[in-house]
């Protein structure tokens, strides 16, 4: 199904990464993807996945960039809000992904409703950031339902994992460093086994904002930590290796 300049509503964007080869369709004042998102699809290890589930989906951006970074990999999103599985699914269009990435309307607490069990090779995760209770909550339903555990938290987002992933398959999450030890005390607890830890610096020198971590559904214990990856340079630019990023020329 061809996306033309006329599906598109007067308060959405066409947003574009690797370059333009991948674009985007957001709501301008909505819920926006922001670079997390892009540090998640280059930092999981999908080279051999065939099937690969995108929990708490959104925009589907991490799904279309596995998409594009492998060209047989079918990714299946699962996204609680309407209006964005339904910007997904002409996004998946628009870029010619239609028949590989797929948005299912669905709660990630009631996968088995989804999807069958250990049905996917891989599972990546942007799960919300922020507990109910801290921080202000945003009056965008879109926004509020990104960042705070206002429907689910980490520990269901795992546990959703823990489903749909075969035995040996992988899971890939993002999330703050704050809170890295409430994250791989979930994922040992739901079998997935960590594996590789990045930690992501806003700037050389500064304390950790996010992690990126990597288990394996029943794997073995022993965790790699990776170098750092520092985001900005001191004049607030991109660095080197997040300007390869951005434009897809690093791979898995």
């Amino acid at each position: 199904m061809a996306v033309t300049k006329s599906k598109f509503a007067p308060d959405e964007t066409v947003d574009t990464v690797f370059n333009g080869k991948v674009s985007i369709i957001q709501k301008r004042t909505g819920y926006r993807f922001s670079i997390d998102a892009l540090l998640l699809a280059h930092f999981a290890t999908v080279k051999n996945a065939r099937r690969i589930v995108d929990l708490g989906s959104g925009s589907g951006v991490v799904g279309m960039i596995l998409a594009e970074l492998d060209r047989d990999a079918e990714v299946v999103g699962i996204e609680l809000q309407e209006s964005m599985v339904e910007r997904a699914r002409r996004s998946a269009a628009l870029n010619g992904f239609a028949s590989r990435v797929t948005s299912l309307l669905g709660d990630v607490r009631a996968i088995g409703s989804l999807l069958g069990r250990e049905t996917c090779d891989y599972a990546v995760a942007n799960p919300p950031y922020r507990a109910a209770s801290s921080g202000r909550i945003n009056p965008d339903a879109e926004k509020r339902m990104a960042r705070h555990e206002i429907v689910a938290g980490v520990g269901d987002f795992v546990r959703a994992a823990a489903h749909a992933v075969r035995p040996g398959g992988g899971l890939a999450v993002v999330y703050p460093a704050g809170r890295l030890i409430d994250l791989l005390e979930t994922m040992r607890r739901e079998r997935f086994e960590p594996k590789r830890l990045r930690l992501v610096h806003s700037f050389a020198g500064a304390e950790a904002s996010l992690a990126l971590a990597e288990g394996v559904k029943n794997g073995r214990a022993e965790l790699k930590v990776l170098p750092p990856l520092t985001i900005y340079t001191a004049g607030r630019e991109y660095t080197p290796e997040v300007c390869a990023l951005l434009a897809g020329k690093i791979e898995s």
